[in-house]
């Protein structure tokens, strides 16, 4: 996909994000929180950042709720600059976080493609702040994976030079991208 195409993309895959019934939406969110514990994930204990939905995504706060029962630590994303495209994470007590000290990340997201391609909001905040992984050769952490409803989906998204690849998406259907193998690994395929 061209580059020129992804601001009409956006509008339609936040529409269709925005269209999924109410009356699904918490049978979805309990649905991703199953993947990732078939993943194993999050560990007890774990420093996790994650968002709070807004504009249609999928609500992560099932999974935050199992999340806490394992004395995990939870940090949200606090803009410090909009300019500069900064943000950083905080818990709810105000303590930030430097991001290599997280384990495990949830990203929200506009749009994905089956190899674990994210399309977000354009602004390239989660991007600037984990640019750090893009050099890694050995990733152990932070995963970032993303949360998105299946109608997120598209064929195919070409990567930027910029773009922090992804660990996997995980939809109420499936998880895609690098954990898919894990998934499969762990429990012979996890697609529903």
């Amino acid at each position: 996909m061209a580059d020129a195409d992804r601001p009409g993309l956006r509008r339609r895959l936040r529409s269709a994000r925005r269209a999924v019934d109410s009356a699904e939406r918490p049978a979805a969110a309990a649905a991703v929180d199953a993947s990732l514990a078939q993943l194993g994930l999050p560990r007890a204990r774990a420093r996790i950042a994650a968002y709070r939905a807004t504009d249609g995504e999928i609500d992560p706060a099932i999974l935050l709720r199992r999340a806490r029962a394992l004395r995990c630590e939870v940090y949200f994303p606090v803009i410090t600059s909009l300019r500069g495209r900064r943000m950083r994470f905080v818990d709810d007590d105000a303590r930030d976080i430097g991001a290599r000290w997280l384990d495990l990340v949830l990203v929200p997201l506009v749009g994905f493609d089956a190899s674990g391609n994210r399309l977000g909001m354009g602004a390239g905040f989660y991007d600037r702040h984990f640019a750090f992984l893009r050099h890694r050769r050995a990733w152990h952490r932070p995963r970032l994976i993303g949360l998105a409803f299946e109608v997120q989906r598209v064929e195919r998204l070409a990567a930027n030079t910029h773009d922090v690849p992804l660990w996997g998406i995980v939809t109420e259907r499936g998880i895609y991208g690098t954990a898919a193998a894990h998934a499969r690994g762990a429990s012979g395929g996890i697609d529903r």
